[in-house]
This record gives C-alpha cells, sequence and structure tokens, in this order.
C-alpha cells in the first residue's frame, strides 16, 4: 500500500488557491491550502507535509522566505516555488529538492512534479 503524499499549499488568490488545490487533490493526496506564509508556519506545527507549495509573492513573509525557513530544520524537504513572472532565482542555493513552476503553469507540468516527488518520497 502506497501512502498519501500530504501536500501544504500556499496562495493568497482565493480563487487560485481554491481550484489548484482541487487540482492537488487525488486519491493519493492530501492538500491542506492555507493562504499566508505566516499560516503555513502554523500548519508545519500543527501536521507532517511531504511537499510545500507556495506561491512567491504573498502577503507578509514571501515564499522563497517560507522556504528557507523549512529548508533551515530539513534541507531534503521538498518545494516547489510558484511564480507569475519570469524566476531567476538560483535553485540550488535553496535546496536540491526545489522546483519551480511558473504561472500559468500547464495542469500536466504540476501532475508530473507531484508524481515525481511521490516516486521519490515513497522510497525514501
Amino acid at each position: 500500500m502506497t501512502k498519501s503524499l500530504n501536500i501544504l499549499y500556499v496562495e493568497d488568490n482565493n480563487r487560485l488557491r481554491e481550484t489548484i488545490g482541487e487540482l492537488l487533490q487525488s486519491a493519493d493526496r492530501k492538500v491542506h491550502a492555507v493562504a499566508s506564509a505566516e499560516e503555513a508556519l502554523t500548519a508545519f506545527g500543527n501536521n507532517i507535509f511531504d511537499v510545500l507549495v507556495t506561491d512567491i509573492s504573498l502577503p507578509g513573509m514571501s515564499g522563497i522566505d517560507l522556504a528557507r525557513r523549512v529548508l533551515t530544520t530539513n534541507p531534503d524537504y521538498w518545494v516547489v516555488l510558484c511564480t507569475g513572472y519570469e524566476f531567476n532565482y538560483r535553485m540550488s542555493e535553496l535546496g536540491v529538492n526545489v522546483r519551480a513552476l511558473v504561472k500559468p503553469f500547464d495542469i500536466e507540468a504540476l501532475e508530473a512534479l507531484m508524481s515525481e516527488i511521490a516516486a521519490v518520497t515513497q522510497t525514501a
């Protein structure tokens, strides 16, 4: 039996949070969606997640700062950074399991990335 992939999804746009959250949800994936990095940090304190999917531009703490905080305690953690603009940040500086998706992204690209992450976390 495979374990569910637990995803924490952070997006401040209500419509996107609802739509992408529903697209991420599946029989083998559970999604917890929040509107801010601060809410995400609270969720991390109360739950165990396999992957963080976060918008970069958030009110308050940015998605990159959130990723840095998460990766400080677990440098091998999976993080997917979503952005509406060209992303030139050096991903390798954040961690080996950090990926980026430029919005609007194809659902196929999101699905492929979630499948990759699920395959790796199932064998870990």
